[in-house]
């Protein structure tokens, strides 16, 4: 029995996270970065029902801030991450589902506050590890607009507000 047919990315895709209301978002593929890592505007930790939540603020479209999210998000962790300057930073750690090609799967990223960082979603190894393989000289291998959100997943959970 074969092994399953995996996706091929190119260096950057337009993924969703339909989980958090952002039909779309510019990732860099970045296979040197273990972790994901979501750019974000605001971070508010916070606790409810005896458990850690963590609400966001993210400008989903590259170097615009013309439209803003606010996300909330049960926390799974907290983390200190390097990022590629090596310059250590303790992060929160959400999991939630990406929707990338037409399948969709649940990954951790971390938050971070980094304006100066071209593209909002940098897409870690971890987070493609068995589903997809890169072709790092080529973009948009899965479309130029991510592929609808399925019905079965856009029901919104977004936790407590």
């Amino acid at each position: 029995m074969g092994e399953a047919p995996r996706l091929i990315l190119g260096w950057r895709e337009w993924v969703a996270f339909p989980e958090l209301d952002i039909a779309r978002i510019k990732a860099k593929v970045d296979t040197g970065a273990r972790t994901s890592a979501l750019h974000t505007h605001l971070i508010e930790p916070f606790r409810q029902g005896g458990q850690r939540w963590v609400r966001f603020g993210i400008h989903p479209l590259q170097r615009s801030h013309a439209e803003s999210r606010i996300c909330v998000a049960e926390v799974v962790d907290q983390r200190v991450v390097s990022d590629s300057g090596g310059h250590k930073e303790k992060r929160w750690v959400i999991e939630t589902p990406l929707l990338l090609g037409g399948e969709s799967w649940p990954i951790e990223i971390t938050l971070t506050k980094r304006n100066n960082m071209l593209f909002r979603l940098l897409l870690g190894r971890t987070a493609i590890r068995g589903r997809a393989m890169v072709d790092p000289g080529r973009s948009y291998l899965t479309g130029r607009k991510p592929k609808p959100i399925p019905a079965t997943v856009k029901a919104l959970s977004n936790g407590p507000s």
